[in-house]
């Protein structure tokens, strides 16, 4: 059984992405359903998200960009307007339940990301 990390970090500006809205959700038959919420904090982290172990099988992390990046623009007036190239970014995954956990960065920018798995 396996418990859920993420960490985002805005490598346009080099630090960490806080208030990003993130959603854990279990895959199953082909349809979604939500096991948990929440926001990143100051540092750009989700220390808990979802139940506190998960069965093995496919889940997904949906993290809201779109809501971040307007969020950015308002806190810096400076930046001119636009809507994000990825409104959402969607990271699917297989957890086996040996390990004690998954932790699933995301390194994001205006017009691009990368994740992978963490430790």
């Amino acid at each position: 059984m396996t418990a859920i990390t993420t960490h985002v970090l805005d490598t346009a500006r080099g630090r960490p992405a806080a208030s990003v809205p993130v959603r854990l959700e279990r895959i199953a038959a082909g349809a979604a359903a939500e096991l948990g919420r929440a926001r990143t904090d100051d540092d750009g982290r989700v220390k808990a998200l979802g139940p506190p172990r998960l069965e093995p099988g496919t889940y997904r992390l949906v993290f809201d960009t779109a809501d971040y990046f307007s969020e950015r623009t308002r806190a810096e007036p400076s930046q001119t307007p636009q809507p994000p190239f990825f409104p959402e970014v969607t990271v699917t995954f297989t957890v086996d339940g040996l390990a004690d956990r998954e932790h699933i960065p995301l390194l994001l920018s205006p017009f691009g990301y990368s994740t992978y798995r963490g430790s």
